[in-house]
């Protein structure tokens, strides 16, 4: 039997029992995929006695299923990466208020709208080549497109959300217009038609098959902490630059959720999101999954992290990130970025 089938049947078969046997029950919908969040899941448990009930999936599967659920969806929170995703599930209207003072406390004013929280960031960073490319010309986004790199940008799909939420940020730093530009540039340059995920852009900046790449910041420190010997040697070929630190800072994208309106534990619901903010789960993301906390006091040990070093990061509300991408879409399938 397929196991995401049975892990429904039985979340339906929880959404039939009284709430009263159920008030110490989370139903969980996530589109995070790391073995590492399974420490998160089960200091939660140990710390409240509520049991976590959890289905993964691809986000637009699990958002297609909490639609077609309506008011008898089991599904108390939703949880995914990138701000367009979170996005989309409040377009849907599936989010419901928190009321939680904790988490407008927690979790700073940029990196949360009304109804959804960011509970981890990565940043946009570039990746070079440290023997083809000279660092000091290319430390902006803008850069990328500049004529000089002609052949040496490794990139992924512009239809992705991550080159989205970068392209959303680029257009409410700089409008439509030099948006435009800086896509058409970005295409001009491209060594090879974009293919792979981000480690494969650093793979192949490591291999000499181009100069540059763009790659979330996770996936450099997962390769930086790896114990596989041909990792190893390609993160020696590589060099890091934090884009726009003289302007509006290095992008950054988020991991995050929150509570849906149909949520049939609402309480059970609001102390995860809320334990997702606490110092100890934050630690998680970081340690864990090489992803910085949202909650600037935390003290985290994360050596990749470290060695990365300290950077500025933009401040635009994720919630702006999220409101552009349909916009950045139509620029990129203009400027041949598919």
């Amino acid at each position: 039997m397929n196991p995401f089938g049975t892990a429904v049947a039985s979340l339906f078969i929880l959404a039939a029992i009284p709430a009263a046997a159920q008030e110490n029950v989370v139903n969980i919908y996530s589109a995070r995929h790391y073995q590492t969040d399974e420490a998160l899941y089960g200091n939660f448990t140990k710390l409240t006695g509520i049991k976590v009930n959890r289905i993964e999936a691809g986000e637009n599967e699990l958002l297609e299923r909490i639609k077609n659920e309506g008011i008898n969806s089991p599904a108390d929170v939703f949880i995914t990466v990138d701000a367009a995703r979170l996005a989309k599930a409040d377009e849907l209207n599936l989010f419901g208020p928190t009321n939680s003072t904790l988490l407008a406390e927690r979790v700073p004013a940029n990196l949360r709208t009304d109804d959804w929280y960011a509970f981890s960031t990565r940043a946009r960073v570039i990746v070079y080549n440290k023997v083809a490319m000279n660092p000091a010309e290319i430390q902006t986004y803008d850069d990328l497109a500049n004529p000089r790199l002609k052949g040496k940008v490794c990139v992924r799909s512009g239809s992705h959300p991550y080159n989205l939420s970068l392209g959303a940020s680029f257009l409410a730093h700089q409008g439509e217009e030099k948006t435009s530009a800086w896509a058409k540039g970005m295409v001009s340059n491209f060594a090879r038609s974009p293919r792979g995920g981000d480690t494969d852009q650093i793979r192949a900046v490591a291999a000499g098959e181009c100069g540059v790449a763009l790659a979330n910041s996770y996936y450099v420190a997962r390769l930086m902490r790896s114990d596989k010997p041909e990792d190893r040697k390609a993160m020696s070929s590589i060099g890091i630059v934090w884009p726009n630190q003289a302007t509006t800072g290095t992008h950054v994208n988020i991991s995050g959720g929150g509570l849906l309106k149909n949520a049939p534990h609402k309480q059970a619901g609001v102390k995860f999101l809320e334990y997702l903010a606490s110092d100890q789960a934050q630690v998680y993301f970081a340690d864990g999954n090489n992803e910085w906390p949202v909650v600037t006091s935390v003290k985290i040990s994360n050596p990749a992290l470290e060695q990365m070093g300290k950077f500025k990061p933009e401040t635009l509300n994720v919630g702006v990130l999220a409101k552009n991408q349909n916009e950045v879409q139509k620029i990129y399938d203009r400027a041949g970025w598919q």
